[in-house]
């Protein structure tokens, strides 16, 4: 017969360490579960005994139990787990920023302030940053920037000499007389 998979014996620390993660009432859940799973094996509760009372399979209370015995508490702790690589380096995303928070103006182009897609136009053709629209817009809003959807005509004009430039108003247009 298989001998019972147990918790190894654990030192003073690691024992307050267990007791203060399994009572925890701000640690993640994650983190509270797994030491509660070591804290009742500790008691000399039986895997599938644990495994009821927490509500998990007896797969994860012998995995959990395992990784503390390898590794102390530091093993309750997620692995790093694979996945996709970021298709943007940091460099990249701080090009995208550094962009945006500069006016077009002063990079020598003919508009005044940006939009998505001038801006994704900019960073493919200059910058050599072939990143999409909405990845612009969602780098953005991560570092807390908003993006104005649309210009507006109300408040105060880009152009100071617009009066001027634009010329008397069209002789259709009625003028208005002044009550005294």
């Amino acid at each position: 017969m298989a001998r019972a998979l147990r918790v190894r014996e654990m030192t003073l620390e690691e024992m307050g360490v267990i007791q203060r993660l399994a009572r925890s009432r701000t640690e993640a859940h994650r983190m509270v579960e797994r030491a509660r799973i070591i804290s009742m094996s500790m008691e000399g509760r039986l895997a599938p005994t644990i495994a009821k009372e927490v509500g998990i399979c007896e797969a994860m209370v012998r995995t959990w139990i395992r990784r503390f015995n390898e590794k102390g508490a530091k093993g309750l702790e997620d692995e790093r787990r694979s996945g996709h690589p970021a298709r943007y380096t940091a460099e990249d995303v701080g090009e995208v920023i550094a962009a945006s928070l500069t006016k077009p103006l002063d990079l020598g182009l003919p508009f005044s302030s940006w939009t998505l897609d001038r801006l994704e136009a900019y960073l493919n053709e200059e910058k050599g940053i072939a990143m999409k629209r909405s990845r612009i817009g969602e780098v953005l809003l991560s570092e807390g920037l908003r993006w104005r959807s649309q210009e507006t005509w109300f408040g105060e004009r880009v152009d100071p000499e617009f009066s001027e430039k634009r010329g008397p108003s069209p002789s259709s247009t009625r003028t208005h007389l002044r009550a005294v």
